[in-house]
């Protein structure tokens, strides 16, 4: 007898799940570390699904 499984979940085609990323700037801070923009996919607002239509929230994070 088959056994049925679940669909798989539907990620953006866009960014493939990955709706968030870090992107390095090069440019040091006073602390010595790096200084990092945080970029949403443009198609799925940074939920990583194209049907959800409300973006994720975005947190910043200070570098100690």
């Amino acid at each position: 007898m088959p056994q049925h499984s679940p669909a798989p979940p539907r990620l953006c085609p866009d960014c493939n799940g990955f709706p968030v990323v870090a992107i390095d700037t090069g440019t040091l801070l006073d602390n010595g570390t790096r200084a990092t923009l945080l970029v949403a996919c443009h198609l799925c607002h940074g939920t990583g699904s194209p049907r959800t239509a409300t973006p994720a929230p975005v947190v910043q994070r200070e570098h100690a």
